[in-house]
């Protein structure tokens, strides 16, 4: 009787040990792999990063409030290449970053002038250009989207185009459960204030940074602790895509980590922090299990 009820335990453990190896092979993506260290002083305060979708490894970086008022180009391998400088604005608190549809079929870059740790700000706003055609510093014009929240202000730090139908999502920040929010791109053609649509929370709170999939079929967003993952079906709507219980994938701590980006294949995505406890911003890459 002891030998069958030993051999019992022995199944059971077995079997519950294949059954987390077969979990934990259901992660879409494996632990970081540092890329580079990014040391110009510059990028100090990265908060969000964008890669292209018509120049193959083009990343589009940003840094926040007090920073300057520019776009900085990286490639993959995280070398400079130059900076977009927008026109016309300054660097209020600027927090994430994203490359959409835009008008005209044109591939566009938003930024999203979205910070504001006080929550004293009336009005926040997201500007777009269209991606360059080259690889070099300029000087752009850019449009704006002036936008309020429905209940007063709020801080937030991550802003998504979906590029199945280019609406925009901003994320709050510094409530217990981060509160949803979107607007349509006609934002842009109005002078006038554009009071965002109000959704539902997500289950998390002190979010940094999201990114939607160049194929629309994936999403992450970030904050300083996890990074959360969903899946998206064909022909589902974002919102109900984010009302699924997310995956949280392999993160590699960082000081302040406020970036996040898929590749445009969005077989892997990257990170950077910000500088903190004079470490040095590192881009890091995850690559998707095969």
């Amino acid at each position: 009787m002891q030998k069958i009820w030993l051999t019992y335990l022995i199944a059971m453990v077995a079997t519950a040990v294949f059954a987390q190896e077969g979990e934990s092979s259901k992660v879409p993506f494996r632990a970081a792999c540092p890329v580079a260290t990014i040391s110009n002083p510059l990028l100090e305060e990265v908060s969000g990063l964008a890669f292209s979708r018509i120049h193959p490894n083009l990343i589009y970086m940003h840094t926040d409030s007090g920073g300057e008022a520019a776009v900085y180009l990286l490639d993959s391998l995280g070398n400079e290449l130059g900076k977009l400088e927008l026109e016309g604005v300054e660097n209020r608190d600027w927090e994430d970053i994203a490359v959409g549809p835009g008008p005209d079929g044109k591939s566009y870059v938003y930024v999203g002038e979205i910070g504001d740790n006080a929550a004293v700000h009336r009005e926040i706003g997201v500007y777009r250009f269209p991606e360059p055609e080259k690889i070099q510093s300029a000087s752009i014009s850019v449009e704006l989207a002036r936008l309020e929240y429905p209940k007063g202000a709020r801080d937030a730090e991550t802003l998504m185009v979906d590029p199945w139908d280019g609406t925009l999502y901003i994320l709050s920040k510094r409530d217990s459960k981060n509160s949803l929010y979107s607007f349509k791109a006609s934002a842009f053609d109005s002078p006038d204030v554009t009071e965002l649509d109000s959704h539902f929370n997500l289950p998390f709170t002190m979010s940094t940074a999201g990114d939607i999939s160049a194929d629309g079929t994936q999403i992450l967003i970030k904050n300083y602790e996890s990074i959360f993952y969903w899946d998206r079906k064909a022909g589902e709507s974002l919102l109900d895509a984010l009302q699924k219980d997310p995956i949280e994938l392999p993160y590699t701590p960082e000081p302040q980590g406020e970036a996040i980006g898929f590749s445009p294949r969005g077989n892997s995505f990257y990170t950077i922090s910000e500088k903190r406890f004079s470490i040095t911003p590192v881009l890091y890459t995850y690559p998707a299990n095969d």
